[in-house]
């Protein structure tokens, strides 16, 4: 059950609810689109479950079901309580003094108040309110039954379904994602007669399409998923991927018939268990001259075209089998083995085809044919990018400590792959057919190995680029890109990202933290402007604001808190691995004894500095005054300041927040005792200053590393 449940009310104690009825609703359609299908399902429950809440119909503990095949989406909710409670509604109607006259009769207003309550004048109280005293009544509503209200929330729920395109079947005016054929919905064990997307409901559901296509009464909510199984031969998905488990063990005991392993990619998994009603797995083979191929074209034939899983042996070397998973349980297995086999004969055959004759031709011959294929046409011709590419690419690998010879060389060939015949045909290939011709051409192998590696992330959780040349290129590819698109205007808006720049921005921003490459990003960006055809229309800083907020998602779904991330980042550093560090010390500091008091302490130093007209830095407040120093405390307080201010400063220049952090926590005890014993705001005005000095000096020894103000502590 979603976290939006929560009891409601007017404050009053809740009626005694009835005993609790399950509730069944399947929606029977054709063929539903496999990689949306699942999110489908969620949104389905997800927005039930919302409704359901609102209605006060959805008890405080229960455990609801999305259940999902290709032909069906199916709700079971275990527990419903029959109807609404019945409630009091407290409503309000004119102000007192607009609901009497001079002599003290009702108005118009009254009276018309006191009719739509369905009572009179003299039963109406009077509450005070913050718009003044007001003329009240309490309404008794009675609620409403469930079985009344259930298929509207049906309907509503479907028509929030995140679906892009909705199209019409027949001669009705329904709309779904797909014709629909049946609809079942049971309460208890009574049928809510009612039409869903044209259809009327029933208790009648269908099994799989050849094994079981008549229908199957279901009688109790309950029965539903065994009764798919056992009579209908459909095996349904849910939101545990519990069918997506078991095709992966099924195909794993499959594969090792072969002796091979296959690499259950959870999102194929996810894919088949959305295609198949019935999985039946079966081995397949293929001519062992296909091997002969790069690994990346058999498996996107295999994988990306027919969806089955490539076999490797175990040295990790792909075998001429595969496992593919059949939605039938076939009296003649071999010809459905042979029909699966034939498919992919002609593509295969197709690739090897290609593959000759593109590591026919060397990589640099292509380079000059990159001219006529437009990157953007404000931004020019791939070739363009690519001289762009690589005066960045070389900077970048003189910083990381690679090879700028190399760096420039792997952006010269990284595109030219583009124009083979391979990536025409296959264009999720761009870049592992340059490798692999690279290689072919005799080019050093960090060079090949850049020129796939610089498409890398190219999706969340993907694996990052390993050699210095491979991170040097990416670094400046994506840089490039998001810079001339920013150049043009056309940054992303809400969620509006035509060019993926927000996946290129993420993608670069984990090339940085994760690798720990000291770039000065701030800088790199104005230098990959500078380079754009078009000037003007942006600026570094908000390109690195841009790449700030991708930090800040990475960072977040690693689990940092908002407040650490915003404490760091006011400080602007431009460098992503020393904002990293900053944010690491802030972490550890928190888990100090003395974070929470200093964390405070921080906060109240900012607040009056600002309502002393003056920001947090020292050097607006000028040095302190030793012999304006009137009390012990504030003494002991400037002493400690000093004698810190040296170590502090020198680890926070190399990098170590966290031992100037630890360090600063032993200021916690002269910290608390000024603010027990010095009143800042003295009424001599040269005291007063001096204690701002102060208190200035100290937030910026703690602002070498970041705002300890902006922290949420308690």
């Amino acid at each position: 059950m979603s976290a939006a449940k929560k009891k409601t009310g007017s404050g009053a104690a809740a009626p005694k609810q009835p005993a609790t009825l399950p509730f069944l609703v399947e929606i029977g359609t054709e063929e539903l689109p496999p990689k949306s299908l699942r999110k489908l399902a969620l949104a389905f429950l997800e927005h039930f479950e919302a409704q359901a809440v609102a209605k006060n119909l959805l008890p405080a503990k229960t455990h609801d079901e999305v259940f999902f095949s290709p032909r069906r989406l199916a709700l079971y909710i275990p527990a419903l309580y029959p109807r609404q409670p019945d409630r009091s509604e407290e409503k309000l109607g004119p102000a007192v003094a607009a609901a009497y006259d001079a002599e003290g009769k009702p108005t118009k207003a009254a009276e018309g108040f006191a009719r739509s309550c369905n009572t009179t004048v003299d039963k109406l109280a009077r509450k005070q309110t913050d718009k003044g005293e007001r003329l009240a009544f309490m309404l008794e509503v009675k609620g409403e039954s469930a079985a009344a209200l259930l298929p509207g929330m049906v309907q509503e729920a479907l028509a929030k379904l995140p679906i892009g395109k909705r199209m019409r079947w027949g001669a009705g005016d329904a709309e779904f994602v797909r014709p629909v054929h049946w609809v079942l919905m049971l309460l208890g064990d009574k049928v809510l007669k009612s039409d869903i997307l044209g259809m009327a409901a029933s208790n009648k559901t269908h099994g799989h399409r050849f094994h079981h296509p008549a229908a199957i009464v279901i009688k109790k909510p309950a029965d539903y998923r065994k009764l798919l199984e056992k009579t209908g031969k459909v095996l349904v998905e849910d939101r545990d991927g519990s069918l997506a488990g078991a095709i992966g063990k099924l195909v794993t005991q499959t594969a090792a018939k072969v002796k091979g392993k296959a690499r259950l990619d959870a999102a194929l998994l996810e894919e088949v268990a959305a295609l198949v009603e019935w999985p039946v797995p079966l081995v397949g083979d293929f001519d062992r001259r296909f091997l002969a191929l790069p690994e990346e074209v058999i498996t996107v034939v295999l994988q990306g075209q027919q969806r089955y899983f490539p076999l490797r042996d175990t040295d990790g070397r792909l075998l001429p089998h595969f496992v593919t998973v059949s939605n039938v349980q076939s009296k003649d297995p071999k010809e459905v083995k042979r029909g699966n086999e034939r498919v992919i004969v002609p593509r295969l055959t197709d690739a090897m085809f290609f593959w000759d004759l593109d590591k026919g031709v060397r990589l640099d011959a292509r380079a000059e044919d990159l001219e006529t294929m437009v990157f953007q046409k404000e931004l020019g011709s791939y070739a363009n990018k690519q001289k762009r590419v690589a005066a960045l690419a070389e900077g970048i690998a003189r910083d990381i400590g690679g090879d700028a010879v190399l760096a420039r060389r792997a952006a010269g060939l990284a595109k030219c792959d583009l124009l083979s015949n391979l990536v025409g045909e296959f264009p999720e290939l761009q870049g592992s057919i340059g490798m692999h011709v690279a290689r072919e051409n005799g080019e050093p192998p960090d060079v090949a190995r850049a020129v796939e590696e610089h498409y890398l992330p190219r999706f969340a959780g993907d694996r990052l680029p390993e050699t210095k040349t491979g991170q040097a290129l990416a670094i400046a590819d994506k840089l490039d890109t998001i810079c001339g698109i920013f150049a043009i205007g056309q940054k992303p808006t809400g969620d509006k990202d035509p060019f993926a720049l927000k996946r290129a921005g993420l993608g670069l921003m984990r090339i940085v933290v994760e690798g720990e490459l000291d770039l000065v990003l701030a800088g790199l960006a104005r230098e990959a402007l500078a380079a754009q055809p078009v000037q003007g229309k942006a600026s570094a800083d908000e390109v690195y604001e841009f790449l700030l907020e991708r930090l800040k998602a990475y960072y977040l779904e690693a689990g940092i808190r908002p407040d650490v991330f915003e404490a760091v980042r006011v400080r602007k550093p431009g460098k992503p691995l020393d904002f990293q560090r900053r944010l690491q010390a802030v972490n550890e500091f928190l888990k100090l004894p003395e974070a929470t008091a200093l964390a405070a302490a921080n906060k109240r130093i900012a607040n009056i500095l600002r309502q002393a007209g003056s920001g947090s830095g020292s050097g607006e407040h000028g040095e302190v005054k030793p012999e304006l120093l009137k009390l012990p405390a504030e003494t002991k307080l400037h002493d400690e300041i000093a004698t810190l201010r040296g170590a502090v400063a020198s680890l926070s220049q190399a990098g170590d927040y966290s031992g100037a952090l630890k360090r600063l926590a032993a200021l916690r005890a002269p910290v608390d005792a000024f603010f027990d014993q010095v009143m800042v705001m003295d009424q001599d005005a040269a005291v007063k200053a001096n204690r701002l000095a102060l208190l200035a000096s100290l937030s910026a020894l703690f602002l070498q590393t970041a705002d300890l103000s902006l922290l949420q502590v308690d």
